[in-house]
């Protein structure tokens, strides 16, 4: 039994037990990883995949345990190996945060200059997507940390702790009628066709949640991923945009206005979230409090043990 067998199993699975991605992910030939998951299944006398032919179809319920088993033990290692890396130099190595894109672009950028004036040794990568991709690239060791609103709390496999609390606003061109009512209701936006996030981004289900509540209809004509391609239409004049209110800039978005909408959608948390069991250097600490003061070492720590658990 060695690592490369725990590993070639591990990528099966993760890639739906479909040997030709898995060994295009491990660099190998399709044989090859079938070859030596069948030498680790001699080992240590279970099948670990129901087959047919020379297709994977299913996982056994001794391979479950077998997968469970080697996702720690390969865990294990890679804690090591940071240990490692952590006494050999504190200020050096990699560290990959997933995020959304108004996350990157909004709420990140003073946090990547500062980490990096810190550390300017760490290769800081930023991978975007949309949150259950963000969790699944934590989940799979893809990246080590991942900040989003929606999804990451809902994962068995992640500690994840709230970082800010934040609202939306509406946006609209200047001179628009929305902008000479005292206070905007819901009534009222739903009178314009409205553009906002897709369903899976940026507290899109507390936006849906409050007009299904009123049993008011919203005549949606556009939604978007990037808060800029929803301001840019908005722009246009096709409609009421609502965004992250920390996505509009008076200076920048000049062409607009922002009416606040704290008072018509529930508040969103932005989550900080990490692999249960994951060693954490020092640096990854240091990013995630420059992101979020409140969650510094010990808070992190407690998390993690607390949900460990």
């Amino acid at each position: 039994m060695n690592f490369q067998q725990l590993r070639y199993v591990r990528e099966a699975v993760r890639h739906n037990l479909n040997l030709t991605e898995a060994a295009a992910r491990l660099f190998t030939s399709q044989p090859g990883v079938s070859k030596q998951i069948r030498e680790l299944e001699n080992e240590i006398g279970v099948e670990i995949f129901v087959r047919k032919g020379k297709r994977l179809i299913a996982i056994t319920e001794p391979g479950k345990a077998v997968v469970a088993a080697a996702e720690k033990v390969l865990q294990a290692a890679d804690n090591l190996r940071r240990v490692g890396a952590e006494y050999q130099d504190k200020d050096s190595g990699t560290l990959t945060i997933a995020t959304t894109h108004t996350q990157a672009r909004y709420a990140l950028p003073t946090v990547v200059r500062a980490f990096k004036r810190k550390y300017p040794k760490v290769k800081l990568t930023l991978q975007q997507g949309n949150p259950p991709q963000l969790a699944q690239m934590v989940i799979a060791g893809e990246a080590d940390v991942a900040i989003a609103t929606e999804a990451l709390a809902s994962y068995s496999s992640l500690v994840a702790m709230p970082g800010y609390t934040w609202h939306h606003c509406i946006v609209v061109p200047a001179g628009h009628p929305l902008l000479k009512l005292r206070r905007v209701t819901l009534a009222d936006l739903a009178a314009y066709p409205i553009i906002t996030y897709d369903p899976a981004f940026t507290g899109r289900s507390h936006i849906d949640q409050a007009f299904a509540e009123r049993d008011i209809e919203i005549n949606l004509v556009l939604t978007a991923i990037d808060t800029d391609v929803i301001k840019t239409y908005v722009e246009l004049g096709m409609g009421v945009g609502i965004i992250a209110a920390m996505a509009f800039n008076a200076r920048r978005d000049s062409p607009l206005r922002a009416i606040d909408a704290g008072h018509l959608f529930r508040s969103s948390v932005t989550r900080v979230a990490v692999r249960k069991g994951d060693y954490l250097r020092r640096y990854t600490y240091d990013f995630i409090e420059m992101f979020a003061p409140h969650l510094h070492r010990r808070v992190v720590n407690k998390a993690m043990t607390d949900q460990a658990n």
